[in-house]
């Protein structure tokens, strides 16, 4: 299978799918969209295939579950990155609260570069 890298950074606090608040959920899409289509310019929808989606969250003392913060930024790349959700097969979610150490070896490289070790 094929791979195509993709990486992106939102430099946002995450909203989770249980926010009471619909409004802020659709901005937090809208804005997860526009942080994407800077990186995915020039490029085509992907429309089949087995997609592996990893989300790295860095987050405060208070981070919202892991579990809730998947489907709002899955839906805000449909129709950019791919046709739909359902291509992907395969979710990682992990994440790392700021104060921790992170262990740069293990690192992704939007990681490594967003924390000044390039």
């Amino acid at each position: 299978m094929r791979i195509i890298p993709f990486e992106f950074l939102i430099p946002r606090r995450p909203v989770s799918l249980q926010t009471k608040k619909r409004e802020n959920l659709q901005a937090w899409k809208n804005f997860v969209r526009v942080e994407a289509e800077k990186v995915w310019q020039d490029r085509s929808v992907i429309k089949n295939g087995n997609l592996q989606l990893t989300l790295v969250s860095l987050c405060d003392d208070f981070p919202a579950d892991t579990d809730n913060i998947i489907k709002p930024i899955q839906d805000a790349l449909v129709g950019l990155v791919f046709q739909d959700d359902s291509l992907v097969s395969d979710v990682e979610s992990h994440r790392r609260f700021m104060s921790d150490r992170i262990d740069m070896n293990k690192s992704t490289f939007l990681i490594t570069a967003c924390c000044g070790h390039r």
